[in-house]
């Protein structure tokens, strides 16, 4: 029954990614930034609907010429959703809640953004610079689903964390001085 709801949640609430027993198990994406590039490992197995999801908009070109809009040390980097001018692109709608997955807001994981309520989380995504545990799911709630691991530029991520920010546009804070952009998003074959 659960799986059954999960496919049927997968089908209403993106409509244009993989249908889940296409969901890679394993793949790999890289961000190519102009701080260098970052190879993430997504886990389709235990977050077939975010990897779905995230899989659509790489695929889609959507991250490419994109920022990490928001930069807080000690705790984030955040993307995917806005151009250099802090222009919010487009997202495609919103997608189901697997942060009861097991995976957890560790240094160095990739989790899905989200806003208030737990089922909001569309193109956003951010990389735990250090262990977020306030970020997990819990008896008390819904937390951030983390769908994949930071496999290869960890340093480059680190670099990114540390550079001068403030307000900017829309934003009061935590917007990188010179922007950060995502060259390019795609699915990558690492060996």
């Amino acid at each position: 029954m659960h799986r059954a709801f999960l496919v049927l949640l997968l089908m209403i609430l993106v409509p244009a990614a993989l249908p889940q027993d296409k969901v890679p198990a394993h793949p790999y994406i890289k961000f190519e930034t102009t701080e260098g590039d970052v190879i993430v490992e997504l886990d389709g197995k235990r977050a077939p609907i975010t990897v779905a999801n995230f899989l659509a908009y790489v695929d889609a070109g959507y991250f490419d010429g994109t920022v990490f809009h928001r930069v807080i040390a000690d705790f984030m980097i955040q993307g995917g959703g806005f151009t250099p001018r802090l222009d919010l692109k487009a997202p495609n709608g919103n997608i189901f809640n697997e942060s009861g997955n097991g995976l957890r807001n560790d240094r160095g994981t990739i989790a899905m953004a989200r806003g208030t309520a737990p089922h909001t989380a569309s193109s956003q995504f951010y990389i735990n610079l250090k262990d977020n545990k306030s970020l997990n799911s819990s008896r008390a709630g819904w937390g951030y689903t983390v769908f994949g691991y930071v496999i290869d530029g960890m340093d480059v991520v680190d670099a990114i964390a540390s550079v001068r920010t403030g307000p900017q546009g829309r934003f009061s804070s935590d917007v990188p001085i010179v922007p950060i952009v995502i060259k390019k998003a795609y699915r990558f074959e690492f060996e």
